[in-house]
């Protein structure tokens, strides 16, 4: 399995954003409106981790690894199908790819597709 994408949704974006940076010593972008206004660094195998503040006020602060699939509607009935809940069906975000995310008891997993 390989992280893709680890999205982190905090309010403190810059705070966060600073303790990623000097501990793992990357850097990070601008806000990018593609990812919900993420800031991103690049990941070790390729990914990207992003790091954002919750887009309104319901959403709440969460830590969510995507991992890269090559089908993912396949990969999304396998979750469905193992209990369970999709948050966000497929969606493809120009340029970047397929996301979707689901729920599995409390936690919060994606599946991104290239």
């Amino acid at each position: 399995m390989q992280i893709h994408y680890l999205e982190i949704v905090t309010p403190d974006v810059d705070g966060a954003c600073a303790v990623y940076a000097a501990a793992h010593g990357v850097t990070f972008g601008e806000p990018d409106p593609g990812l919900g206004n993420a800031r991103t660094a690049s990941l070790a195998s390729g990914g990207l981790v992003g790091i954002r503040a919750p887009m309104h006020e319901a959403e709440q602060q969460v830590v969510r690894p995507y991992a890269l699939v090559t089908d993912i509607e396949a990969a999304v009935a396998a979750a469905v199908a193992a209990g369970a809940e999709l948050a966000h069906p497929p969606l493809e975000i120009p340029g970047k790819g397929t996301f979707a995310i689901f729920i599995l008891g409390e936690t919060h997993h994606g599946f991104w597709q290239l």
